[in-house]
């Protein structure tokens, strides 16, 4: 699964629907051979101001995006960068689905790429953990993310953790993509068993 291009990709928005909230930030790294071998990061003025909580949680002001690109600006370049490459995040759906939204909303276009989720993955590795949020999960790997809920940052605590990740599957001998799909995909009590088995 590593010789295949992967995106990791993390989203900041103005709240939690694709349908009536905006995208703020977006950060992506494109890794071959489990090197980081392109970046794509910006702001986006999503038009509309953004939710003082949303601002505490994100650090994110209304400034800080006034005069960044709009999506519109954004999407095209963005669309190139993740072609048809492996797409990877936390809690994926979230992120794929405000992609959706906008790409077919300016684009008239929709991804068709496959992806996984670290969330997922953590939900059938990780059962015992009480929850599965990013920084629990960062947490468990010791690894520090120092900007939390800023798209980059995010970014990178996600490599490190897929990097774990795939690190203890590869030594249950769950190493391509499909074997890798279809953990994600199981129930966890089978996922638990499929470990222990191994």
């Amino acid at each position: 699964m590593r010789e295949r291009p992967i995106i990791i990709i993390d989203l900041e928005t103005t709240g939690l629907s694709p349908h009536r909230h905006k995208i703020t930030e977006i950060a992506a790294v494109k890794i071959l051979n489990n090197e980081i071998v392109d970046e794509f990061q910006t702001l986006v003025n999503p038009e509309t101001p953004i939710p003082r909580f949303i601002t505490k949680l994100t650090g994110i002001t209304n400034d800080m995006v006034r005069d960044q690109p709009k999506i519109k600006e954004v999407l095209p370049s963005l669309k190139q960068f993740i072609g048809n490459s492996l797409i990877v995040g936390h809690n994926i759906s979230f992120d794929y689905n405000f992609l959706q939204e906008n790409f077919w909303r300016h684009e008239n276009f929709l991804l068709t790429n496959d992806t996984l989720c670290t969330m997922k993955l953590a939900r059938r590795i990780h059962s015992d953990l009480p929850s599965k949020r990013l920084g629990m999960i960062c947490e468990y790997y010791g690894l520090i993310n120092e900007n939390a809920h800023r798209a980059m940052s995010d970014v990178q605590a996600t490599h490190g953790i897929l990097n774990n990740m795939l690190e203890t599957l590869s030594q249950k001998e769950i190493k391509s993509f499909e074997d890798v799909k279809n953990f994600e995909c199981m129930t966890c009590a089978k996922a638990i068993k499929t470990i222990n088995e191994n």
